[in-house]
């Protein structure tokens, strides 16, 4: 099986030209799919894969947001728990609808890019997995993370999670989120009751990357610093973001960053 990228990516530019291309929040899914599959193949590379499996990553990169525009062209926001799980809806259009046809004729690849698609934004993977599946999730999903620290430091809060400045700035952090991030691991959803809740959230990321290419990447590009160094006119949020530093900083050396 071999891989068009030139084709897969028109298709991809073609689809998202359906949607309204200067609303920003369409530009920043745009923007960031190029990256996450850019990352993909990053990460595949440093696994020295097969080609053909470089090239499902990079794929899988591309693919995974689709979803994203037509969730926002229905509710209105990027936020799951307010509309529709968005890794659902890409499931959707690409194989419900038959788009995944627009990116390679061949359907070898099909389960394997579903799998990766539908579980990139899982808060854990299912043990059910095979071995090359498995694997193919965890390089979108390390890429996702890693470009969601972008993105929550290039756009603003405010536009991502529909709140004001002034709820930003004066935002506790909750304490089930800071036990969360102190345990090493991602944040649920469920957990995060007040914007900056978000921040620790995307941060905690971090702890879940699976390879050492991943977190050379975070290392090198320097968002999580960005992120962490958190604009807060709240005091107790202050001295929360400043242990929550201390503490990424000293996890990162441990685990030979």
């Amino acid at each position: 099986m071999k891989i068009d990228r030139a084709r897969a990516q028109r298709a991809f530019a073609d689809y998202a030209a359906h949607y309204n291309t200067a609303d920003p929040k369409v530009k920043l899914k745009i923007d960031h799919t190029y990256r996450v599959a850019a990352l993909c193949s990053r990460i595949a590379e440093s696994l020295s894969l097969p080609q053909q499996d470089i090239d499902l990553a990079w794929l899988s990169g591309i693919l995974h947001d689709v979803g994203r525009f037509e969730q926002l062209r229905r509710y209105n926001t990027f936020m799951d728990a307010q509309s529709v799980s968005h890794a659902a809806l890409s499931v959707s259009v690409l194989f419900d609808e038959g788009h995944i046809r627009d990116y390679l004729d061949d359907t070898n690849a099909d389960s394997l890019l579903r799998a990766a698609v539908e579980w990139h934004s899982a808060f854990r993977l299912p043990d059910s997995l095979d071995e090359r599946t498995q694997r193919l999730c965890q390089i979108l999903r390390d890429a996702d993370k890693i470009d969601i620290l972008r993105v929550n430091v290039e756009t603003p809060m405010e536009e991502i999670y529909n709140v004001t400045t002034a709820q930003l700035r004066q935002s506790p952090v909750t304490p089930a989120v800071l036990d969360a991030f102190y345990e090493h691991h991602c944040v649920l959803h469920s957990l995060k009751k007040w914007p900056a809740d978000n921040a620790v959230g995307h941060a905690s990321l971090v702890f879940e990357l699976c390879y050492p290419e991943s977190l050379r990447i975070v290392d090198e590009q320097g968002w999580l610093w960005r992120l962490l160094a958190f604009k807060t006119d709240n005091p107790d949020t202050a001295r929360a973001f400043e242990k929550i530093t201390a503490e990424m900083k000293r996890w990162l050396k441990a685990n030979g960053c």
